[in-house]
Order: C-alpha cells, then structure tokens, then sequence
C-alpha cells in the first residue's frame, strides 16, 4: 500500500491585529493597576477599564500569575527595543545616555509593581534573573558602540556600566536616590570620554 503523501506544515497564524491591540492594552491598565493596588487589583476591573470582556483577558492570562509576569516582562521587552530604536536613530554617546536614563525610569517603574511581583512562585527575584541577559546585552551593545565610534576610551569595560547602573537598585530605598542616578549617568560618561572625542556632552533630559 502507497505511503500517504504528508502535506506541508501550515503557516502558524500570525495574532489578529485586534487581539494583539487587545493585549497591550490589557498589560497597559494591569500595569497601573498593579501599581497602585499592588497584587490585589482587580482582575475584572482590568478587563473592564481595557475595553475587553473577562473571557478575553483570561484567553490572554489564564491566571493573575500569568498576568503580574506578563507586565514586567513586556516592559523589559520595551526597554530592549529602545535600545536598538536608540542606536538606528541617534549618534553612539547619545544613544548610551538616552537608554541609560530609560533604563532609570524603567527601576523606578518597576519598584512600583515589585509588591505584586512577589507574590508569584519564586517572587520578583526569579523575574528579574529572568530579564538580567536581555538588559545586560543591550548595555554591552550599546557601550561598545560608543566605544567604536571613538567617544569613549578603548579600554571602557561595558560591565563597568553595568554594575554601577544595577547597583542603583540597592539605593531605591533612599530619599532622591532617581536624581543621583541620573547624575550617575553623567559622571559614567564624563569618565570614560576619550580624549579626541568632542569635549561637549549631549544635552541634558529635562529632570522629572
């Protein structure tokens, strides 16, 4: 008896843009809402403000788990694609300064939902040692870029950058710790300017 011929596998169907539009909203007002009411938030009141039906949200995120984990990592996501938007459109130091103070607003950000990040299985610990090699490779990426262009000194080590940025994180607790940081963000790049760069640095974001 003749094998049966296999037919190709199909195509996987890419989301309809509706249902993709549905769930950023959805991990948009669940972020509000998870920093405002910490791990108690509403599920129902989630679904309602995002214009989507209860059956639509848990579709998307069986459990509050699967939701608390979704927002955090969505906005690592963001902050990855920032760096790459960051390094197509902006000159190298530029593009270094502009992400390493996104990278600022994101700890800030993230301090905020840190209280319903914990009450998922291995708390926010496992999360963020989840994320640690997305952020960790986009500011390799995006100090060695610096590097090549000649506004940084050939001998800067990216995990130099790396360190003192992820060390803000033990000084979250302390009253203006996000201005400091972002001074931080100056003196890191004053510091390993390369002499034959332009001794001008890019101008300053305006202070939150």
């Amino acid at each position: 008896m003749p094998k049966k011929k296999l037919s190709p596998p199909q195509p996987t169907r890419k989301p309809r843009a509706d249902a993709e539009r549905n769930r950023e909203r959805i991990l948009e007002v669940a972020k509000e809402a998870f920093s405002r009411d910490g791990a108690a938030a509403s599920l129902d009141d989630i679904a309602r403000r995002s214009g989507v039906g209860n059956a639509t949200l848990y579709r998307h995120f069986p459990t509050r788990d699967d939701l608390i984990e979704a927002v955090y990592r969505s906005e690592v996501e963001k902050l990855a694609a920032a760096e790459k938007r960051f390094a197509a459109t902006l000159p190298p130091l530029e593009a270094l300064r502009a992400w390493m103070l996104l990278f600022i607003d994101h700890v800030a950000g993230k301090m905020l939902i840190i209280p319903a990040m914990n009450t998922i299985a291995g708390g926010s610990l496992r999360l963020m040692e989840g994320s640690r090699s997305l952020i960790h490779t986009a500011f390799v990426a995006s100090v060695e870029r610096a590097v090549a262009s000649g506004d940084l000194r050939s001998d800067t080590d990216p995990t130099d950058f790396v360190r003192a940025l992820v060390g803000i994180f033990h000084t979250t607790a302390l009253p203006g710790w996000e201005p400091s940081a972002r001074r931080l963000v100056d003196v890191l790049i004053a510091g390993s300017r390369s002499t034959s760069s332009h001794p001008s640095t890019p101008a300053r974001t305006r202070q939150k």
